[in-house]
């Protein structure tokens, strides 16, 4: 039987301790689709394929750890050595995981928003960005456009005090820089293939401030003196993806492009520009080896642990009375807090799951038309076989095995759905769809570090389930890279199965986008040792630095996008696209075989249903062994592959 025949295969293992039921993949073969990650224009994303009718949870847990992903009943693992974008499992033991000072502050901005402290009109629906970067050529009537007035008016009133806290201000800025960017590229000074990474600000550290801005404070007589409060090195991140594009693009002005396109040459033009459009609530901003710095012209910088006051003339003494006087009666009215619930729910279709999926899909991520039916296939169909908690038994959650909705209510809101199944040594994080008026929280961080948080408290009850998987970590993918900010995380070695700790894995993918993890011990003399990087190291280098990804884009929502696919769209692969070694008869001759309904191991094939034409029989051994070589012989020998 060939790949891609009207026969199709499917494996079912037999019921094993804590698992419950028995799992059926069906319709074993390699697959060729468009890859949503580097948008190729043709199907060069190359996976192996299997098609799930049940699945037992330490089952999908052991494909799991072999590669494999699940989108809806459709199991997929990308061929590494073929496909356009390697794909490595990550995952991380919510034990270790330590928490960067950007993720403690998407906790706090939550808690802000839970105690009253935050408008939530700040984070409007209008100040929504796309989840993918943006372009060079976009032009300034595209819904960028209209992100950018939507946030100079929230940076013009970030200057009042006691209104925005720095976080808020800090994200206003940065804002402001995106708008300028586009500014200055929309005219295509670049090639189209290049895509924009968006700022980060950050608030220059003391002892950065006596390295940096020393030379700044030797200022003329009678000039005010300067303090370097801000930062942002979006120069660097540019040219890096201005370096990234380059390969992709024919001819020979690789050398001029490069050398036209310098950190300190765009970090000039930005400040430039920003010097001529806009008011920067009285910073003066000043290019500086490559970043963009921002001073305050003040002879005091009015800075509080709750709220920032940048502002170029002091007020007097009648507005600071009426400030105080205002901040008192503030104090005195009750704040109004809000109630956070999160509910862990077995997949099913809920129609107000769907609605808020609708708006996700339609507003974030630009879809025309979202179908009920192909949501039910990527988010609500599962193969993996419930298995209901056990009293007395810590190998079994108290939510039981399976697929769920984890479910975010504010005040009784939905706000925001994540995917998740639960396994038995993990929660493996498969989608997340939230409210866009509620992007101003980073809901995609701030569910990631709950999921993580869920990990740790599970744990105390069932000892065995102690990691997060993220799905998968694409090097090559700017958008897939901020996984790796939950740390301490591992890549899966793609031949040998073996975790390898991230920062020694980067050192080998900066090298190939394709490794055998695993290798990185017989290597080690020829290696450098690795620079183990920190979350929030400041002022980083470009040429090691990844984009970083603002907001929701780093909401987990991306990761299976490219694998909402229906049947009819997926192709097998012909056989004389295979040319790889078949394994031996004696590793898929104790595989078990569902013929309407009976099982029977192949090498009892014949003697049940009789002689078999050669020619037909070679090619069920092909296909058999290509399903022994992918899902691991263990499984193939407890699984039922049906014909």
């Amino acid at each position: 039987m060939a790949d891609g025949a009207s026969s199709s295969g499917a494996a079912t293992s037999a019921a094993g301790s804590g698992s419950g039921g028995e799992s059926v993949v069906i319709d074993y073969g390699r697959r060729r689709t468009t890859c949503g990650y580097c948008r190729s224009t043709g199907p060069t994303s190359i996976s192996h394929g299997l098609w799930a009718n049940s699945l037992k949870a330490d089952d999908y847990q052991a494909l799991l750890d072999r590669g494999w992903r699940r989108s809806g009943c459709f199991l997929y693992k990308p061929e590494m050595e073929r496909t356009c974008c390697p794909q490595y499992t990550i995952r991380l033991k919510a034990s270790d995981f330590s928490c960067s000072k950007e993720q403690g502050r998407v906790l706090k901005k939550m808690q802000r928003f839970l105690d009253g402290e935050l408008d939530p009109q700040v984070g409007s629906s209008e100040n929504i960005t796309s989840p993918t970067k943006r372009s060079l050529t976009e032009p300034m009537s595209s819904p960028t456009s209209k992100v950018s007035k939507t946030s100079t008016n929230e940076f013009q009133a970030a200057k009042r005090p006691s209104l925005f806290e720095e976080d808020d201000f800090l994200c206003c800025l940065s804002s402001k820089i995106n708008e300028v960017v586009d500014m200055c590229f929309q005219d295509g000074t670049l090639s189209s293939d290049v895509q924009l990474p968006k700022a980060i600000v950050k608030i220059v550290k003391p002892q950065i401030k006596k390295k940096v801005g020393g030379a700044s404070q030797e200022k003329k007589v009678g000039e005010p003196v300067q303090d370097l409060l801000y930062t942002c090195n979006i120069s660097f991140q540019i040219v890096a993806a201005v370096r990234r594009a380059l390969p992709k693009e024919k001819g020979s002005n690789h050398s001029e492009v490069l050398a036209d396109i310098s950190p300190n040459s765009i970090a000039e033009k930005l400040a430039m520009t920003m010097e001529h459009h806009g008011d920067i609530a009285g910073l003066a901003v000043k290019a500086c080896n490559g970043h963009l710095n921002f001073y305050s012209v003040t002879n005091q910088a009015v800075q509080s642990k709750t709220s920032i006051v940048v502002s170029a003339h002091a007020p007097d003494k009648s507005t600071r009375s009426k400030e105080s006087s205002v901040n008192k009666n503030n104090a005195r009215l009750p704040q109004k807090r809000r109630k956070l619930e999160i509910k862990m729910r077995r997949s099913h279709f809920d129609p107000e799951e769907f609605a808020l999926y609708q708006r996700y899909q339609t507003r974030v991520h630009k879809e025309k038309n979202v179908m009920e039916s192909s949501y039910r296939r990527f988010l609500v169909d599962t193969p993996i076989v419930f298995v209901p908690p056990r009293s007395g038994d810590n190998t079994v959650p108290p939510c039981g095995f399976g697929s769920f909705h984890q479910q975010y209510r504010v005040d009784g809101k939905l706000v925001a759905v994540g995917v998740v199944d639960i396994l038995p040594k993990c929660l493996s994080s498969k989608y997340l769809f939230w409210d866009p008026d509620f992007a101003f929280l980073s809901l995609g961080k701030y569910t990631a570090l709950k999921e993580i948080d869920w990990v740790k408290t599970t744990q105390e009850c069932c000892p065995n389930l102690q990691y997060y998987y993220l799905g998968y970590y694409i090097h090559s993918c700017n958008k897939m890279r901020y996984k790796a900010a939950y740390r301490p995380s591992e890549l899966l070695c793609p031949v040998r199965y073996e975790w390898v700790c991230y920062d020694i894995a980067k050192r080998l993918l900066d090298k190939s986008l394709y490794s055998v993890l695993s290798d990185f011990s017989q290597i080690q003399d020829e290696m450098p040792e690795p620079q183990f990087s920190r979350p929030d190291d400041e002022l980083s280098k470009y040429d090691h630095c990844e984009s970083p990804i603002d907001e929701d884009d780093e909401d987990l929502s991306y990761d299976d996008s490219d694998m909402m696919v229906d049947e009819e769209m997926v192709q097998s692969e012909s056989n004389t696209d295979i040319t790889e070694d078949c394994s031996s008869i004696s590793d898929i001759e104790n595989i078990i075989l569902d013929l309407k309904g009976s099982r029977v191991k192949y090498k009892d094939l014949q003697g049940i249903v009789g002689p078999i034409e050669r020619r037909h029989l070679s090619q069920l051994e092909r296909q058999l062994s290509r399903y022994v070589k992918v899902v691991g012989k263990e499984l193939s020998d407890r699984m039922v592959y049906s014909l």
